[in-house]
């Protein structure tokens, strides 16, 4: 809640609690399709055909209704042909994108903010359509044998497909999903043997991978270019054991006066599993100034740096410099509330995306064991303290310990969750900030520099070897 005076509005905490409509009906009908997956649609039981049908009937009044129908149908024949499992697809695919968008006016409603425009379709050149093919079929053999069928011979099959399109710069995205896929895939083999299968996850790849795999699909986002302020809110960190991921989530000021939106930066990097914690930022300061940035609390003026539709700015250095000092806080406080939201792409339109910064403070800490929630207006809120990194001094206690925080606004299990980025707490009678992002550009931390220590001697032994093996 940002009190009127401070320069927002206060947000509507009811109405994150309150039902959406239709919102149960479709997962549900989502759900019955994933299940439809575990045992494959090769020779599909009458309770696989009942989750088709309800796909189907779901999307009844839709442009997807008669194509949808029929692929259901020979879906549940046993006889869907690939252009039938696209459809499939696609419906599933317009399910959850009707879920993200309810879920994310009811957002807009919540806290005030202008909704981005909704973003128009940008479709690529068809390219190399033998390789899409042979992913599309790939993919088929998937849904036929169902998630319980895997083995090791069906998931090598997107080997060959992968190799074949890493070095095409327009099909590096699929490939690099069918890698990952068939990596994950290949962990799990033999299917029949799995006590729990991630039925949303490998559906969702599933779905994703089969619609990009339409000549065209996967088309570059179309770009222009931005000169103003930067003001970095705050630092979203992914860590797994062979990469990591940072995304600055900011509020940029056009230089011409024009209203402020919310924008974000991102870089990706493959990684050692032996660098861990703060050691991650030295893979990725180099590939983004930006983290330096936020992490010294720097607003970045911006000179012709290209952005997409949708608020991702494409990073070169060439066209930033470092600007004032700019409070996170303070930027959340007087600019947060106006700075309009940016359209969601087509095919990224998923709950799972939705991640909203908003500012709260005047909220009371609501502790029961390790679960954190804020209430507020008499509605709770819970904390997802679970995505805090461990690559920075942001922690469970510190929000606890909270009286204002800046965070990102997530969607999950059911309910609208809280991912802290930075909290106000008092230390020693004195109000301090607390950033998950703070060791981003460097640290005087103790704990922090003994990572970065460790990072930097396990980073050094690695290029050793890998020295001594180009040698040989």
């Amino acid at each position: 809640m940002v009190p009127d005076h401070q320069g927002g509005g206060v947000m509507r905490t009811d109405l994150l609690t309150e039902p959406v409509d239709g919102l149960d009906e479709a997962l549900a009908a989502v759900d019955a399709f994933d299940r439809a997956l575990v045992g494959g649609l090769l020779r599909p039981q009458p309770a696989q055909a009942t989750g088709l049908a309800g796909l189907a009937d779901a999307v009844a009044g839709s442009p997807l209704a008669e194509r949808v129908a029929e692929a259901a149908g020979k879906a549940a024949a046993g006889a869907a042909g690939e252009e039938h499992l696209v459809a499939l697809a696609a419906a599933r695919t317009a399910l959850l994108g009707s879920v993200h968008d309810a879920l994310t006016a009811r957002l807009d409603e919540a806290t005030g903010r202008t909704p981005g425009d909704v973003a128009a379709p940008v479709t690529g050149e068809p390219t190399a359509p033998n390789l899409l093919a042979a992913a599309r079929s790939w993919l088929a053999d998937l849904a036929r044998a169902g998630w319980q069928g895997l083995d090791h011979e069906l998931v090598s099959g997107a080997a060959p497909v992968v190799s074949a399109m890493l070095p095409d710069p327009a099909l590096r995205r699929l490939a690099t999903l069918l890698d990952g896929f068939a990596a994950e895939l290949a962990a799990s083999c033999p299917g029949a043997t799995l006590e729990r299968i991630p039925l949303r996850r490998w559906a969702d790849l599933w779905s994703r991978a089969m619609l990009l795999t339409l000549p065209g699909a996967a088309g570059a986002p179309a770009v222009a270019t931005v000169t103003g302020r930067l003001l970095p809110l705050g630092v979203d960190l992914h860590e797994h054991a062979t990469a990591a991921q940072a995304q600055v989530h900011a509020v940029f000021e056009p230089a011409d006066g024009g209203p402020a939106r919310l924008v974000r930066a991102g870089v990706a990097v493959p990684k050692p599993d032996t660098v861990v914690g703060a050691g991650v930022w030295q893979l990725l300061r180099p590939h983004l100034s930006l983290l330096a940035a936020a992490g010294e609390g720097l607003a970045m003026e911006l000179t012709g740096m290209p952005v997409t539709a949708e608020g991702d700015l494409l990073w070169n250095d060439e066209h930033a410099r470092p600007g004032a000092a700019a409070d996170a806080f303070a930027t959340a406080r007087v600019a947060l509330a106006g700075a309009a939201a940016a359209p969601t792409a087509p095919l990224d339109r998923h709950p799972a995306r939705i991640a909203l910064p908003v500012f709260l403070e005047g909220y009371t800490v609501q502790q029961d064991g390790d679960a954190v929630a804020f209430a507020l207006a008499g509605h709770r809120l819970t904390v997802d303290t679970d995505r805090i990194p461990a690559a920075g001094p942001l922690s469970a206690e510190a929000v606890a310990a909270s009286s204002a925080c800046i965070g990102l606004l997530r969607w999950d299990t059911g309910a609208y969750l809280l991912q802290p980025l930075a909290v106000e707490t008092v230390v020693k009678k004195k109000t301090v900030a607390v950033h998950a992002g703070a060791w981003a550009g460097g640290t005087t931390d103790k704990t922090g520099l003994k990572a970065e220590k460790a990072a930097t001697d396990a980073v050094t032994v690695l290029r050793e070897r890998a020295g001594r093996l180009l040698r040989k």
